[in-house]
């Protein structure tokens, strides 16, 4: 299998800090859509929108949706950990803070890494590789171990559920990667979402008792989630991880819990760490390592 793992441009760069700081506002714009929306509907409504905004990406390019045979067990892999890992990360937003759920959701890049070095050839977590994202990573646990002082083990059940859906979307980019080697980015986002849309909206219909009560709030959440990062986002960091390293590219995910953890406060009024400056210096000083390594 020829793997493209190209560096990382100015511009692939920018691109991808785009989106690390864009996901800094998904924790909280679930926490606000959980107000008015349950998990399961929240998350077929998400994908919903997300989808129209790839459709309408990919509606120029005339693509050819049919599945080939040897395509077929990649993607029914792809929607099977799609499917149970946004499942995770709205209920486990649902028990938690959404600055935690930022922060334990931004845990996926070294889920990336690993599965990377096992199944992407040429994405080898090298020492110095390692040595920056272990700073990133401090900085997030700067962050947590700040929280944890305050002994608030009422969110165990929902940081749990969110580090299983971390380790879920660490695997989902390596399907990601592998699968645009050969399918269309477009192509793969449309049969990651469009198949799971009935399943979330029947076992929504089937298992969730919360009344949908509307307002600008969390019509403002949905809309976010579904145009901005459901859309937007999916399509750029599927398009880069079709070029770019997925190690690489998923370090600067760490960047988001800052930004997650700094929106959490503003909106919801989640305690904010005093050290944010701390550890964004590191989450930087880490990514920057990684991306000037062999």
């Amino acid at each position: 299998m020829n793997v493209q793992n190209e560096r990382l441009d100015t511009r692939a760069t920018l691109l991808n800090l785009t989106t690390a700081i864009l996901w800094g506002g998904n924790s909280v714009s679930i926490k606000l859509g959980l107000a008015g929306i349950p998990p399961l509907c929240l998350a077929g409504v998400r994908f919903l929108l997300g989808g129209l905004v790839v459709y309408l990406w990919t509606r120029p390019l005339k693509l050819d949706l049919k599945l080939n045979p040897d395509e077929r067990r990649g993607i029914l892999g792809l929607i099977a950990i799609f499917f149970i890992q946004i499942y995770l990360l709205n209920v486990g937003t649902a028990y938690t803070l959404a600055s935690r759920s930022t922060i334990f959701i931004s845990a996926h890049p070294f889920f990336t890494a690993l599965f990377a070095h096992f199944f992407i050839p040429g994405d080898k977590i090298s020492t110095r590789k390692m040595i920056g994202m272990i700073l990133s990573f401090l900085g997030v646990v700067f962050i947590f171990v700040e929280s944890l002082s305050f002994n608030e083990f009422q969110y165990l059940l929902g940081d749990i559920l969110l580090l299983a859906s971390a380790s879920l979307l660490g695997a989902r980019q390596v399907f990601l990667k592998r699968l645009t080697q050969n399918m269309h980015p477009g192509k793969v986002l449309i049969w990651q979402s469009a198949p799971s849309l009935p399943l979330f909206f029947t076992l929504s219909a089937l298992f969730e008792t919360q009344p949908i009560q509307l307002d600008i709030r969390v019509l403002s959440a949905v809309f976010y989630q579904g145009f901005v990062v459901a859309g937007f986002c999916f399509i750029l960091i599927t398009s880069l991880l079709q070029r770019h390293s997925a190690s690489r590219l998923a370090v600067f995910g760490f960047t988001t819990p800052v930004i997650g953890v700094i929106i959490s406060n503003l909106l919801l009024g989640d305690p904010i760490s005093p050290g944010i400056l701390f550890s964004l210096a590191l989450v930087g000083i880490g990514i920057t390592i990684v991306n000037t390594s062999q």
